[in-house]
């Protein structure tokens, strides 16, 4: 009891600390302020529709029309019914943002190492180590919120495995549980398919321990117990994860209709993502020293070196005044890589690096060789179209790989791994049971390996030209004068953050020294080791999210300012959409005001990015005519914009005369070219069952207006003298949308590729179209039966934690009375 309560207060005061770093790193929020995160910003667009109708009726819409034409709101952050795992969650991350994140990696690698039977205080610096590691931090600034969210639980769902290898049971299937149902809802569903590669590294290690040392029973009871508790955490999110898969199939990461691209040429990828699109940030091999030395090569694309910098030099010199050339050498691009371009290194610590080194020597037993395959996995992964055989092997053969791109942020599984090993290795470190000779000789062997390689990084520093992705435009803007200076900028950070590690490891390294020679308590070597990792993370940390990020919670909450376009537009009180060609459809600003055609989101619907592709940004007015596009912004001779009034935009919903079959999806998108979307219809008849007719009468007195407009229910009135076919300018998803004729159910098909069609009867007629998704209904139901026997198991795992051994004590005093 006592040895509990201890743990108890132990672990409460290392959460508390975690806390209190979490909130001095981020101290902004304190002063109420809210860091300004660009994704996050594009997300407030995308969402705003959602958000003011569910506050206005306080009813859920699951679907938006302010974005891409229309599209379902299960990757908008929309609210299902029994989601008390989200409630968790919440409770969990109770700090402001980005604290809470922050918060969440310090808790959840301080659980896994627990699980790993590390002490205390090892778990602490372990903890901070994860959290503190610079890729994690700058995913942060940019507002890779889901990513970060997913990252913070995936060392918990990690604990539990281990515990229940173990043979921690019912605690390690409660962990797993609840962790792996945690994960799903932070719903970067990438992150968690990378980290099952690691789960299926680490069951291959654990295998082969079972069969060589005749364990197999235990082994196959253990992967039976956690692929319960994973499925039990699936079953908990069954509600997101069946709408997200519905929605995936309708978008761009679902299997392409198209055989053809826009230039007639055969589509290189019908099932997923294109190659060139998923490896276009692939990681250079090289590049991946930068795990090591965070500048080696050059950082981000946004470099501040102020006043110290060449470049800036070179601009006062040049007549530039002081504040506009610190202005300009705060944003330098430094980067110089592989990359399109980055926002900074994936740098884990000089220090962890050499632990890592140290572990991999001194560690003995499985966990060291799972450990090492994650890295290797996630390091050769990473490098993408670098490495193209692992690479199109994987996108050709392994199974929903081929969903995911940026497979550079594969790292993270080595950023997970590499401090875990670094921190097994401190724990052999301090253990009495190891030999000091022993522990001298590993830790020479890993000062000197890292040493050979700060040696080596100097030496070929020669044989690396320093020219950069976006240097041919600075040449062509400022001159080879001025690019030239910006490569020796380049030069100079490989230089000081190559000295920068070194020192680092060489400090850490007599640190242990003096430990293992008896001239430095336990305690004292361990404060210093901690302290040395946490300056080294957070001082490059720093360069990329500090206090100058964080602005007040109304710029985020109210992120696009209005414009006298938006308040023209906004005059007009009719049911329209809006498109910015300097947006295309990479934008959600537009989406904040107007419904749109455009927007932000890594999946889009696919049917409108093949408009885009095929015919919008070649300024097809018909496309544009159907989508009911009647404003497109515009730009004056002065440059200067303005919302253009389109006025042959088709409205809401028309009627057409005649109805043009074809056989397949590369017909039906080639038809709009020359299709009068006015007038004609087009029909993938290997979709739609054949209709009654393909011509209809059509006179000047027929007519079809939108009468209420709620984004999940739209309510029209027909008036026609002869049965007619009604086009939509709706997007067509085939889930949920539920069609009716004066009350009456009434089937609904698409046309032109990507709208809403119906054969409607002559007279006047209401016709409705009510969001009602099924898959919310039945996923909800397994979601709430899921939610209750997890609560139930965890009772029953509270109960046998304090009531048997209880039980077992009084039975055992009754028999010493005997």
């Amino acid at each position: 009891m006592q040895k509990g309560l201890k743990a108890f207060f132990v672990h409460f005061f290392v959460t508390v600390f975690f806390v209190v770093a979490a909130l001095a790193y981020f101290y902004p929020v304190l002063q109420g302020k809210v860091i300004e995160q660009s994704d996050i910003v594009q997300f407030t667009g995308m969402a705003k529709e959602q958000n003011d109708f569910r506050k206005k009726t306080g009813d859920e819409p699951y679907w938006t029309n302010s974005a891409f034409g229309g599209m379902p709101t299960y990757q908008l952050g929309a609210y299902y019914p029994h989601d008390y795992i989200k409630t968790l969650d919440r409770a969990i991350r109770f700090l402001p943002r980005p604290a809470d994140y922050l918060f969440l990696y310090f808790i959840g690698f301080y659980i896994l190492l627990c699980c790993l039977k590390v002490d205390y205080r090892l778990a602490i610096v372990g903890a901070l180590a994860f959290g503190f590691s610079t890729y994690f931090i700058i995913i942060l600034g940019v507002g890779h919120n889901a990513k970060a969210h997913a990252l913070g639980y995936l060392p918990m769902v990690l604990g539990g495995i281990v515990l229940v290898f173990r043979k921690k049971y019912l605690w390690g299937f409660i962990l797993t549980a609840f962790a792996m149902a945690l994960e799903i809802k932070a719903n970067h569903y990438q992150m968690t398919y990378y980290f099952m590669l690691l789960v299926l590294i680490l069951g291959a290690v654990y295998l082969y321990d079972a069969i060589r040392n005749g364990k197999l029973l235990h082994y196959f009871s253990s992967v039976g117990i956690l692929l319960a508790a994973v499925l039990l955490g699936i079953a908990a999110n069954a509600t997101s994860l069946m709408a997200t898969k519905e929605y995936a199939d309708w978008s761009t990461r679902g299997k392409s209709e198209l055989t053809i691209n826009p230039d007639g040429t055969a589509k290189e990828n019908t099932n997923g993502l294109d190659k060139s699109y998923i490896t276009q940030w692939s990681y250079g091999i090289t590049e991946s020293l930068n795990l090591f030395v965070p500048r080696l090569f050059g950082g981000s694309n946004s470099e501040n070196l102020g006043e110290s910098s060449k470049t800036f030099n070179f601009l006062v010199d040049q007549g530039v005044s002081r504040s506009q050339a610190l202005n300009f050498s705060k944003g330098l691009p430094l980067y110089w890589s592989d990359q399109p371009g980055t926002s900074g290194p994936a740098y884990i610590g000089a220090i962890i690096f050499f632990l890592f080194v140290l572990g991999l020597i001194l560690v003995k037993g499985k966990t060291k060789w799972w450990l090492l395959g994650g890295v290797i996995m996630s390091l050769l992964l990473s490098w993408g179209k670098n490495f193209s055989l692992l690479t199109d092997f994987m996108i050709d053969y392994f199974p929903l790989y081929d969903k995911f791109r940026a497979v550079s942020s594969i790292q993270v599984i080595l950023e997970l791994c590499a401090p875990v090993l670094a921190i097994l290795a401190l724990r052999e470190l301090f253990t009495p049971a190891v030999r000091v000779e022993e522990k001298l000789n590993a830790l020479k062997i890993s000062f000197f390996t890292v040493l050979g390689l700060c040696v080596a990084l100097f030496i070929f520093k020669a044989g690396f030209d320093f020219v950069g992705p976006s240097d041919e435009f600075l040449k062509r803007n400022y001159g080879d004068e001025l690019v030239s200076l910006i490569q020796a900028d380049r030069k100079a950070v490989y230089n000081s953050d190559l000295l920068r590690s070194l020192i680092y490891v060489i400090l850490a390294a007599l640190a242990l020294w003096f430990y293992i020679k008896g001239k430095l308590k336990e305690n004292l070597a361990i404060v210093a080791l901690g302290a040395l990792i946490v300056f080294d993370l957070v001082g490059v940390g720093l360069r990329y999210v500090d206090g100058e990020d964080f602005v007040s919670k109304r710029r985020m909450t109210q992120p696009f300012p209005e414009t006298a376009i938006d308040q023209e537009i906004s005059k007009d009180k009719s049911i329209f959409r809006v498109y910015d060609p300097q947006e295309g459809i990479n934008g959600a600003r537009t989406s904040y005001y107007h419904q749109s055609i455009g927007g932000y989101h890594a999946a889009k619907p696919a049917g409108l990015e093949d408009l885009f592709s095929f015919y919008i940004y070649k300024g097809n007015l018909g496309v544009l005519n159907m989508l009911n596009v009647k404003y497109v912004v515009q730009q004056d001779e002065e440059g200067k914009s303005y919302p253009a009034v389109n006025p042959n935009a088709n409205g809401n919903a028309w009627f057409v005369s005649k109805v043009l079959k074809v056989d397949s999806a590369d017909e039906e998108i080639l038809a709009l070219n020359d299709l009068d979307t006015k007038t004609e219809a087009v029909v993938n008849q290997a979709k739609v069952k054949e209709l009654d007719r393909l011509e209809f009468a059509l006179d000047s007195t027929a007519s079809i207006r939108l009468t209420d407009y709620r984004p999940n229910h739209l309510v029209y009135e027909s008036a026609n003298q002869n049965p007619g076919l009604a086009v939509f300018s709706e997007m067509y998803y085939p889930h949920g949308w539920h069609a009716y004729i004066d009350g009456k159910p009434q089937d609904f098909f698409r046309v032109n590729y990507t709208l809403r069609a119906m054969e409607v009867p002559q007279g006047s007629h209401k016709i409705e179209f009510i969001f009602e998704p099924e898959v919310v209904a039945t996923g909800s139901k397994i979601t709430l039966a899921s939610n209750i026997f997890l609560a139930l198991i965890v009772l029953g795992g509270i109960g046998f934690t304090f009531f048997v051994p209880k039980k077992e004590k009084e039975l055992n005093d009754k028999k010493n009375s005997w």
